[in-house]
């Protein structure tokens, strides 16, 4: 395949003030972001460290904001200097924010109120409120109170920007109850709410003498997750559940009488009720569906896998796991969802001896493909037709990144002892030995639709990283960023590249946080002298 041209930025620039794609917004859009993607991987484009602060509370990125102070204090990252944006007042440990997530607005519907159209943060605090503030002056727009017979503690996406789900705290029971062999039933809630206009759908108990010995349980796209210690992960319809075992439709803001107690559904004291209750007797874990159990949930779909690792995606349904087994860490099974059977060359291994394990997740790009991330290797995995045979599929390399490592001259060169007599000696470097280049994160910019790749080595006593750029297509190397700070690999990481800005947030010991900020900045007074364009080596 021969080189892609390189797209000319005053050419786009010239025809963009012209109105040539003035009637598509999509494509004005992907136009602008073609252009500051060749600015951002031009040879005279840098990156110089803006910003630097620390923290003693966790620091949190989210598009172009940077979250202090348990998300009470919002800086801006988008100025060519970082800005407060707001500090909302102070609040006891007990009011503090938990977790939070930015919701913005989707596009094509009519959102009651002018504010609704600015981005918002959805935020859980430690007293089981549930806030919507302005993502932009910190006013709290929306609350609601949850309830007091559990801990909500973590707020995630059900449905992307559309659905969330908040999961509390599981019920463990106090030491004087385990010690007297008392048994919590109830393991832990679910409460489930469209966002803007806030709606409640249902809040779920996940009890023990339905679902048995669960670890954990989550929503995501309508699927409910269900989790054991054994490796098992289960799969139920939670419109399903929602159909056959809600109690009480409930509202939000409308008065409610619930278990000899009335007050208005969402505030405090009275909260929301737990509406969705399975209490069916006849429900046991290992039973499956079947047309004659009116009051059994469809079991979707079961599989067992080492610490409960389990991804769903490509074209068609695919899934990945560990076979259930210690020895098989790192082994990784990539199977049809259809019929469990496993994709040709579906067995992937990364051959490498390191004390932290390679990883495998399914690409964020929604193309279908695989990324499979060991410590001095990237490989990018495609899912294709066998030929001859459209049932089934198989796994093929796309591309591989490959990490800048010189061979060990002092590896495996004899010694001449006193009496003369050579002696080979043979050793062999962890592949994630600190000393040669080792990857650490790998994640995709959608909008420049670029892999950012961080790779770490240990000079002297201090490591040091950089972040590249690599093409999404063809995984060619387009940029190479080096980072200020040491790395020290015994700290945990953060990297986030976004548009022109790239944020490094770690974490030290005794929970000192610090935070690099980087920005774009394009030097006139260099020219460049190569031309890097995304195509196939």
């Amino acid at each position: 395949m021969g080189p892609t041209q390189k797209p000319n930025v005053c050419r786009q620039l010239s025809r963009r003030a012209l109105g040539f794609f003035s009637r598509d917004a999509g494509v004005v859009q992907r136009t602008n972001l073609g252009i500051l993607r060749v600015l951002v991987c031009q040879e005279s484009t840098k990156f110089k460290n803006v910003w630097t602060t620390h923290s003693k509370s966790p620091i949190a990125y989210e598009r172009g904001r940077i979250y202090f102070d348990n998300y009470r204090c919002c800086v801006s990252s988008v100025a060519s200097e970082p800005r407060k944006l707001y500090e909302m007042p102070k609040c006891s440990k007990s009011e503090k924010i938990e977790d939070a997530l930015l919701w913005e607005c989707p596009v094509g519907e009519i959102l009651p109120n002018s504010s609704d159209y600015k981005s918002s943060l959805i935020a859980l605090t430690a007293h089981n409120w549930l806030f919507r503030i302005s993502a932009t002056t910190g006013k709290v727009l929306e609350k609601i109170y949850l309830a007091s017979y559990c801990k909500f503690r973590y707020l995630s996406w059900d449905t992307p920007q559309e659905v969330i789900a908040v999961k509390s705290a599981q019920n463990k029971g106090s030491v004087l109850a385990r010690q007297a062999g008392i048994q919590q039933p109830v393991l832990l809630y679910l409460a489930v709410f469209h966002v803007l206009p806030f709606s409640l759908i249902g809040i779920l108990e996940i009890n023990k003498k339905i679902f048995g010995n669960v670890t954990d349980a989550t929503l995501s796209h309508g699927i409910l997750i269900v989790m054991y210690s054994s490796g098992l992960v289960r799969l139920y319809s939670f419109q399903a559940i929602t159909e056959q075992f809600m109690q009480q439709k409930l509202d939000l803001g409308c008065a409610c009488r619930w278990g000899g107690t009335a007050g208005t559904v969402g505030e405090a004291p009275f909260g929301i009720p737990c509406n969705i209750k399975i209490t069916d007797g006849s429900w046991m874990p290992e039973r499956t569906h079947t047309p004659d159990h009116h009051h059994t949930p469809p079991l979707l779909f079961e599989v067992s896998s080492l610490e409960n690792a389990f991804q769903i995606g490509g074209h068609p349904w695919h899934y990945i796991i560990t076979p259930n087994k210690k020895k098989q860490k790192g082994v990784f099974h990539i199977c049809a969802l259809k019929d469990n059977s496993l994709a040709k060359n579906g067995i992937q291994e990364m051959e490498c001896c390191s004390l932290e394990s390679d990883w495998i997740y399914f690409h964020p790009d929604a193309s279908g493909r695989i990324i499979h991330v060991g410590p001095n290797q990237v490989k990018v995995l495609k899912l294709n037709e066998v030929e001859n045979n459209s049932a089934q599929h198989q796994i093929s390399e796309d591309f591989v990144i490959l990490a800048n490592r010189e061979k060990n001259k002092n590896e495996n060169l004899p010694t001449v002892t006193a009496s003369g007599r050579v002696v080979k000696k043979n050793f062999n470097l962890l592949d994630d030995d600190p000393e040669q280049e080792t990857f650490k994160i790998v994640d995709y910019e959608d909008e420049l639709d670029l892999l950012s790749v961080v790779a770490v080595t240990q000079i002297d006593a201090e490591g040091k990283a950089h972040l590249d750029f690599h093409c999404n297509e063809y995984g060619t190397l387009l940029k190479s960023i080096p980072l200020v700070e040491s790395w020290d690999v015994t700290y945990s990481h953060e990297v986030y590249f976004d548009r022109d800005l790239v944020l490094h947030i770690e974490q030290k010991p005794s929970r000192v946080f610090s935070c690099y900020v980087y920005q774009m900045v394009c030097d006139p007074g260099e020219e460049e002298t190569t031309n890097r364009s995304c195509e196939k080596e």
